[in-house]
């Protein structure tokens, strides 16, 4: 069986470094820090009192007032990039067959600030069980995919993919997979995250995985720096609308780029710690590079898992070395969660997103704020540390690594061939 070719069509971001595909771009491109003190809520008492906060954003200027208010911010922050997207693509919906149109979505945590509200609200009361009926409806995983197809009327797959941090690539495969079998013609799928809260904050504190550089916020996420000490929490939403190749140029939409294909792979060593050799990491790349059915040095530029945590970013360098071999000197290396912090299940959306913007400037974004070289990572390998970098590029690799072991990998070609 031949398989359908996937492009992309449309593209919408929110994130803490600019709420719209331009100003997330420019964001990149100059190396924009997103990071400050936490506003959303008192954290004096908390050992990490920083984070990748969205900027003024306000659910009432983009939907109505009503309704999100029966939305918890994940599923608004969904909303806003996905609207993006749908007008970037052109995608007529009253000429669409929507039976072959679906939403496939990722988020690792989903309506935290709902389940946490409503548990307070009732630990706090007089103990009788008074919980909102748009408790269970604003919390669960699935539902920003669901007001997704309502509001677009898409009436194919439709479901939510949770591998934590790997959600949202985990999704975008999901949809290219679709696609590819002939299923469908057009996916909208990315994944979104808002996780500053109090018990988000709380539980990823406790297991030591966040940063404590409170004094310091614009310099605390570090990937790949000998000084870093965990990640900064960021929030925030990508969509990718991912299009059959045929379907698009019957319509003549604009391309964004190519889908080649991806990976799938688990460490199967540790709840919350990547192999320390990269075991999993390395898996999942020749995964992909496989699937997409190109050599090692057909790729040019990787955007990193690069979370900024001692282990986790060791492990990765250890594997794009395994990997790619003498090629992984020429390649550029960067986390773009330098700047936008860790959006968790949201990261890989937003980070497929950056790299296809990276293949449409022929721009590598940075790694900010490296100042001390790590021994343990080979120094021959390029992170493009604080400054862009203008390359020649014609396919790029996006790595995202999960709690549990989860890795997925996807990899985005410039010009259709």
């Amino acid at each position: 069986m031949e398989l359908k070719r996937v492009v992309v069509t449309g593209m919408g971001a929110l994130t803490p470094i600019g709420s719209d595909v331009p100003s997330f771009w420019e964001g990149l491109r100059s190396g924009r820090n997103g990071a400050g003190p936490i506003t959303r809520f008192d954290a004096a008492k908390f050992k990490t009192r920083i984070a990748c906060e969205l900027k003024n954003f306000d659910p009432d200027a983009y939907l109505d007032p009503k309704e999100s208010k029966k939305m918890d911010p994940f599923t608004q922050y969904g909303l806003v990039a996905a609207d993006e997207a749908i007008r970037d693509s052109g995608l007529r919906l009253d000429h669409l067959d929507k039976d072959r149109a679906g939403v496939i979505w990722g988020s690792g945590i989903g309506g935290l600030q709902t389940f946490q509200d409503e548990v307070r609200r009732y630990a706090l009361g007089d103990g009788r069980p008074r919980f909102s009926p748009f408790f269970v409806p604003k919390m669960i995983a699935d539902i920003c995919a669901g007001y997704l197809s309502i509001r677009y009327g898409f009436t194919g797959p439709n479901f939510v993919t949770v591998s934590a941090c790997a959600s949202a690539t985990n999704a975008l495969l999901d949809a290219c997979n679709y696609i590819r079998l002939g299923k469908v013609d057009v996916v909208l799928s990315g994944g979104s995250e808002a996780p500053i809260t109090e018990a988000g904050f709380g539980g990823f504190s406790s297991m030591k995985a966040l940063s404590v550089r409170n004094d310091d916020p614009l310099r605390a996420s570090r990937p790949f720096d000998r000084e870093r000490d965990g990640f900064v929490m960021g929030e925030g939403a990508g969509a990718l609308v991912l299009e059959e190749l045929g379907h698009a140029r019957q319509r003549g939409a604009r391309i964004h780029a190519e889908v080649l294909g991806g990976g799938m792979s688990a460490d199967a060593y540790h709840i919350t710690a990547p192999h320390p050799e990269g075991i999993g990491a390395g898996k999942v790349m020749l995964h992909a590079l496989a699937d997409a059915r190109i050599a090692p040095e057909s790729v040019g530029y990787i955007n990193a898992h690069g979370t900024s945590t001692p282990l986790g970013d060791t492990s990765e360098a250890l594997a794009i070395g395994r990997v790619f071999g003498v090629h992984a000197y020429r390649l550029n290396i960067s986390s773009t969660k330098s700047m936008t912090g860790h959006l968790l299940g949201a990261a890989g959306a937003v980070e497929a997103i950056a790299c296809i913007l990276a293949l449409q400037h022929q721009i590598v974004p940075p790694t900010i704020n490296f100042t001390t070289p790590d021994d343990g990572i080979d120094p021959g390998l390029d992170f493009t540390f604080n400054l862009a970098q203008s390359r020649s590029l014609e396919v790029a690799m996006s790595n995202t690594f999960g709690f549990g072991g989860h890795n997925v990998s996807i990899i985005f070609r410039r010009r259709l061939e």
